[in-house]
């Protein structure tokens, strides 16, 4: 019997609905116990001027080089700290197929899959 494929899992970062908090770095952080500036997930800040003066603010969280999805919450059936932190949502986990499924019908995402 052939071998189902095992999944690559990612994030789904609907960057449309992100406030900017850092709620996801301060989770990340607690989790592994990690120094300031070490966490595996970094919100980018962005302010755009658009045409009239106006300022457009955009967060964008981001997963660094250190992110692991919280393998460990995994295995035990738990979303990433990052996820399940979220106040605004805008972090979904899931199969990378899913997710790019989810991705069609949001317009401001950022789709990430480790390695």
């Amino acid at each position: 019997m052939p071998q189902k494929k095992k999944s690559r899992y990612g994030l789904l970062v609907d960057y449309e609905y992100c406030t900017g908090c850092h709620t996801c770095e301060v989770a990340c952080k607690q989790e592994f116990h990690r120094l300031t500036g070490m966490g595996g997930i970094k919100v980018m800040d962005m302010l755009q001027e658009l045409p009239g003066g106006k300022l457009y603010p955009t967060f964008i969280p981001f997963p660094t080089e250190l992110c692991i999805q919280c393998a460990h919450r995994v295995r035990e059936g738990k979303k990433p700290a990052c996820v399940q932190h979220c106040m605004t949502s805008c972090l979904t986990f899931g199969p990378i197929e899913e997710l790019a499924k989810l991705q069609t019908k949001k317009p401001r995402t950022v789709l990430w899959a480790p390695k």
